[in-house]
């Protein structure tokens, strides 16, 4: 991969598309990972989308999603836009079925309420499982928005009115990425984007790694999602992406201890234990 045209693309357009991120036997690896889980969670609202399925923590569904968390390319990106202990923030499947509307325009990293215009805090990749057009409900990007202000993304999606009319002024400056399937976009988490109207006569199947900042809250709670058993046997590395290590001097801690110690199998916590302060560990304050 040619990392610096790579990152002088985000610089400049806000993306940039890894064409042959993903081979014939991963994708077929991908879709058989992901056949048993879908049909189980349909779209709550218009950003979900009413025809629309998603699989969240995804990270804990197959070796072969473990894999992808962590490839060497998007990691190398990471490597130079974010702080050395950068997590993994939200890992999920998607896939768009005819007849779905678009989403309401966003950006990733909403969530953290700083002003715009602003380093992203988030960087975000979408993986076409099956192949991305302007019919399918391909993502939609306005190059150049991760350098917008406040004042110049208002009446985007502000993560409540999931119906809200996006402003015309914002729509007719969306793009349609066209990607053949095993492509991947990574993108600032401050880019406008959505997915796209399907309408085509066949679903539009992806997933999306995203990655955060490592003092910044992560959209899933992975310590709950994926259990320690299961992280037990995940790499260091990914060990580390989940939250399972220290931002110095000491943000991350478990009870004075580093996290990784919860992962071994004669780990007892000090307050599961009773061990917990106080002459009546039992008694409550009164309310």
């Amino acid at each position: 991969m040619q990392l610096q045209h790579h990152l002088d693309e985000l610089d400049a357009q806000g993306f940039t598309i890894i064409p042959d991120f993903l081979d014939a036997v991963l994708l077929a690896r991908v879709r058989e990972g992901l056949a048993p889980h879908l049909a189980t969670h349909a779209g709550r609202n218009n950003f979900e989308g009413f025809r629309t399925e998603r699989v969240y923590t995804l990270v804990g569904r197959g070796r072969v999603f473990e894999d992808i968390v962590e490839d060497r390319r998007v990691l190398a990106l990471l490597d130079t836009l974010l702080k050395p202990g950068y997590l993994l923030t939200a890992s999920q499947a998607i896939c768009i079925y005819p007849g779905e509307t678009p989403q309401p325009i966003h950006y990733d990293d909403s969530f953290y309420p700083i002003p715009r215009p602003r380093p992203s805090i988030s960087f975000s990749t979408i993986v076409a499982v099956d192949a991305f057009t302007a019919e399918n409900g391909g993502t939609e990007v306005i190059p150049g928005s991760h350098r917008w202000s406040d004042a110049d993304i208002a009446g985007a999606y502000d993560g409540r009115h999931h119906d809200a009319e996006m402003p015309p002024a914002l729509e007719s400056q969306l793009v349609p990425l066209a990607m053949p399937a095993g492509a991947c976009v990574f993108f600032h988490g401050t880019l406008m984007h959505r997915g796209g109207a399907n309408r085509s006569a066949a679903p539009r199947l992806a997933f999306s790694n995203q990655y955060c900042e490592p003092w910044a809250r992560t959209q899933e709670n992975f310590f709950l999602g994926v259990p320690p058993a299961l992280v037990r046997g995940m790499s260091p590395r990914l060990q580390t992406l989940l939250g399972y290590e220290i931002m110095p001097p000491f943000m991350g801690h478990v009870t004075a201890s580093h996290p990784t110690k919860v992962l071994k199998p004669d780990y007892a916590n000090v307050v599961a234990s009773g061990a917990r302060i106080g002459a009546d560990a039992g008694s409550r304050p009164a309310s």
